[in-house]
């Protein structure tokens, strides 16, 4: 089950953001995971400035990005 499966996005911005997700928790250094988060971090500001989505479902991709970062950093680190 993808985390985005809950949140009921469109097509293309589930696609995008699984994407987005799988470059976070595939990063192979720091710097890779750095990209890669701040990357996700763009599309979410996009997605939000564009009004695209609630409120509710931009800030659960923000926190989604961002608990996977944390995961991968973690992991990176070890």
């Amino acid at each position: 089950m993808n985390v985005f499966d809950t949140l009921n996005l469109p097509t293309s911005v589930q696609a995008q953001a699984t994407k987005l997700l799988h470059a976070i928790q595939g990063a192979r250094s720091l710097i890779d995971l750095q990209r890669a988060a701040d990357r996700a971090e763009g599309f979410g500001l996009g997605i939000e400035t564009l009004r695209a989505l609630n409120p509710n479902s931009i800030e659960a991709l923000y926190i989604a990005f961002e608990h996977a970062a944390t995961a991968r950093q973690m992991e990176l680190e070890l």
